[in-house]
């Protein structure tokens, strides 16, 4: 109970918090196997690496480091981070500026306290990452579902979408979508842009997934078909150096990227100088590379692994086949309800987090997002036998 007189914002009306974090609460049983979150593995965490760099940036800059900072970055970092943007992504930097945030969620947040006022329209695919829903809602944001099929998010139906809301924003995860894995389709990322020069809205490209890629070709950013700044991209290191470091970039027209500089001020003054003088000297040292190419063998084994085991997952279960990233989609036959199930699975010692969630208004209950990144393969192995046969029992 709150105090007597007192009352919480009303944009906290139907916000109960991510259903990935109230999972996490009944995970805590010894022995549990959970594909419920969205953690890097272990393993590949570079504890060493990064315990050696912070202790060199410390006592080669410590003053600096240990001392309030710029909103605007770490300048080092802002200058290592502008290179690699223009190295691996070919952005324009004479449109665009580039701030280092607190992870990609901070440019979520950071953009929808720009842009957002109680009931401005943003479209979203369908399904879409739930946190991000989670802010969007908080800022009042009227969220419309965008059908996807195996190709990403459908140009005919976002242009339908378009016309009828006039959104202020469309929020999109290029690569490897969380939940469903999916890669947007190579001819359907410059129409996006041009989407929203022709109307006048934001694209929010999400794209921490990208450097995960397991087979295939990387595909250009819908940034790069950017010519009037109607893109804003959002990037992170956290799935491929350190999720706990919380250190990410926004790249975006200069105008918008000052009103983002602005918002941040107020949220978190800057983000630490440490971690990103540590990501800094990931890029100057050339670490980053040879880094990623060493974690991605084992998790495509471990991805190959929980698709070989869903093959004999009852008939008509169906699950998209991502190139990269850390999640597997899969759809159970109509009528199978994953949500009901859930706590049936945490008693058998495995947990998944039902596809419902990623939903703006729910349903889809035969649906269910695994995580493979942050299981040894023996869980994988257990805990998909042990799916298998709640599944199996509670089929039809």
């Amino acid at each position: 109970m709150i105090p007597e007189g007192i009352q919480f914002a009303e944009r906290f009306d139907g916000v109960s918090g991510s259903a990935i974090r109230e999972i996490f609460k009944v995970l805590g049983k010894p022995g549990m196997i959970s594909f419920a979150g969205g953690n890097p593995s272990l393993a590949a965490l570079p504890d060493e690496i990064c315990a050696d760099i912070a202790r060199d940036v410390i006592k080669a800059d410590g003053k600096r480091i240990l001392q309030y900072g710029a909103t605007e970055g770490y300048p080092p970092f802002v200058e290592s981070l502008s290179a690699y943007i223009q190295q691996q992504y070919g952005f324009d930097l004479e449109l665009n500026g580039v701030l280092p945030t607190t992870g990609s969620t901070s440019c979520m947040d950071l953009m929808l306290k720009a842009f957002i006022n109680p009931g401005d329209a943003v479209l979203v695919e369908s399904p879409t990452f739930l946190g991000n829903m989670q802010t969007l809602n908080l800022y009042q944001a009227k969220l419309i579902p965008v059908e996807s099929d195996e190709g990403g998010v459908m140009l005919d139906k976002l242009e339908e979408a378009i016309k009828e809301h006039h959104p202020k924003l469309f929020y999109v995860i290029p690569s490897f979508q969380n939940p469903s894995g999916r890669t947007l389709a190579a001819d359907r990322r410059k129409p996006i842009a041009e989407l929203a020069a022709k109307y006048g809205f934001i694209v929010m490209e999400d794209d921490p997934y990208r450097d995960l890629r397991y087979t295939g070709d990387h595909l250009p950013t819908i940034k790069s078909y950017d010519t009037t700044g109607h893109v804003a991209y959002m990037g992170s290191f956290s799935k491929i150096i350190s999720p706990g470091m919380r250190v990410g970039f926004l790249v975006a027209q200069k105008d918008i990227l000052r009103k983002c500089t602005i918002g941040k001020q107020g949220t978190d003054l800057h983000t630490p100088n440490l971690n990103q003088a540590i990501v800094d000297q990931f890029l100057r040292r050339g670490l980053l590379a040879p880094h990623i190419e060493s974690i991605i063998p084992a998790y495509r084994e471990k991805m190959e692994l929980m698709l070989e085991e869903l093959k004999s997952f009852p008939e008509g279960t169906r699950y998209f086949v991502p190139e990269g990233g850390l999640f597997i989609w899969v759809e159970m036959p109509e009528g199978f309800n994953a949500t009901e199930l859930f706590q049936a699975a945490v008693d058998a010692g495995v947990a998944y987090v039902p596809g419902t969630h990623f939903y703006p208004y729910g349903g889809h209950h035969n649906t269910l997002r695994l995580n493979f990144s942050n299981s040894t393969p023996e869980q994988i192995r257990e805990g998909m036998a042990k799916l298998r046969k709640l599944f199996t029992e509670n089929i039809g």
